[in-house]
């Protein structure tokens, strides 16, 4: 049977081309350690990760020369989780919203522990935020807001511009989870003004998994307490941290073969359209959209969670089976007709709440530039047998 890929939300694949050769590369040529050697190898290996650094800058538009502020993580739960905890103090008021992933709902709930407080702003039931909404709660404390890009259980997207502009006229902090859609959608980080941009490498960059990081502005930077601490390779006549980057926010060993691989992602990434990546899985969401809307108008056995078409939307649908449980519809997708989803919750309870699909959770088709119309119609016409619709 011919497997179909169709958790691309969870992460990629296949790998951009160049990924797995960079690895292998790196592991079979060298794999010296950075920061540490005094010999050629080493320094070959630092200029390619300096040289991923650039990469970023330029992918979100952030400010030229300033490597040192991109960080890398072993991903975007690790960056939210530092930028959250070295950032906020007792006393502090966030602003979320409500269709958040638990990478920063979990941080938050345990920052409450210390004093912190945080508010959702709604959405409506098709996922779309109601930023009107938020001047109600806004506090003379709040200092704040973080939001993800697009949703990864419906695929809405966020009105990130004018999410910007709201913080910029409140004198908020603006922190942007962009799990979902770096490497898929233009993301301008000096005109959305954003002071913190998390990113992971998995997902839409289609590099390795435990790779990710964030870009953070000077000003920022300075203001938050590392996480973890330990060598860097610099300074090591001192016990203290240092206090510039990227060190400040980079001890131990970092995964270089991630990196190095995340470095041939955005390669390919720079030879290659955006747009037209972008538009060809929006074309298979599109298709797949239309087509379970044309096979059941009246939702009876397939009920469609979020917006109805593309627009405004990542490649990410998410539905329920009325009258099967959505665990049973995923089993069947994968044993019978060898198509891989994802289903549940997908670490994101508030977004369920939301979108009116708790506790059930969704079953999850998420699209990338190498899945295809004749998937997606194959993957039609394999709920359509499930569900015994005629």
């Amino acid at each position: 049977m011919k497997k179909i890929y169709l958790d691309q939300a969870s992460t990629s694949f296949p790998k951009a081309p160049g990924v797995a050769e960079a690895v292998y590369r790196y592991l079979s040529d060298s794999a010296v350690n950075v920061g540490r050697g005094a010999y050629e190898a080493a320094y070959s290996v630092e200029e390619q990760i300096y040289d991923t650094r650039s990469q970023l800058l330029r992918l979100f538009h952030f400010t030229s020369g300033k490597e040192k502020n991109v960080i890398f993580t072993s991903g975007i739960t690790a960056s939210l989780n530092i930028l959250l905890k070295g950032l906020l103090r007792p006393g502090d008021h966030v602003l979320v919203t409500s269709m958040e992933h638990n990478a920063v709902m979990r941080p938050l709930v345990q920052l409450t522990e210390n004093g912190i407080s945080f508010d959702r702003i709604p959405c409506g039931p098709d996922g779309t935020l109601l930023l009107h909404k938020a001047e109600n709660l806004l506090r003379p404390e709040t200092r704040l807001l973080v939001c993800l890009h697009a949703s990864n259980v419906c695929g809405t997207i966020m009105p990130v511009q004018k999410i910007g502009d709201f913080c910029k006229q409140h004198h908020l902090l603006f922190l942007l989870d962009t799990a979902q859609t770096a490497g898929v959608f233009p993301i301008d980080m000096e005109a959305l003004h954003v002071d913190a941009l998390a990113f992971a490498g998995h997902k839409g960059l289609r590099g390795p998994q435990g790779t990710g990081g964030f870009l953070i502005r000077d000003e920022l930077a300075g203001e938050i307490t590392p996480l973890l601490s330990g060598g860097t390779g610099s300074l090591s006549h001192m016990e203290e941290i240092p206090s510039f980057l990227p060190d400040r926010f980079e001890p131990g060993t970092p995964n270089i073969p991630g990196i190095l691989g995340l470095h041939g992602a955005l390669s390919y990434l720079e030879q290659t359209s955006m747009e037209a990546l972008r538009r060809h899985e929006l074309e298979v969401t599109e298709y797949f959209l239309r087509g379970i809307q044309e096979m059941d108008p009246y939702e009876k056995r397939i009920r469609l969670t979020g917006k109805k078409n593309a627009h405004g939307r990542c490649a990410v649908v998410s539905l329920q089976t009325p009258g099967t449980d959505p665990a049973r519809t995923a089993y069947e997708l994968d044993t019978s007709y060898g198509i891989m989803t994802r289903v549940g919750l997908h670490c994101a309870p508030s977004a369920h709440r939301t979108l009116g699909t708790y506790p059930e959770g969704t079953v999850r088709f998420s699209f990338g530039p190498e899945n295809t119309i004749k998937e997606a119609e194959t993957a039609l016409k394999a709920l359509a047998e499930i569900t015994c619709i005629k």
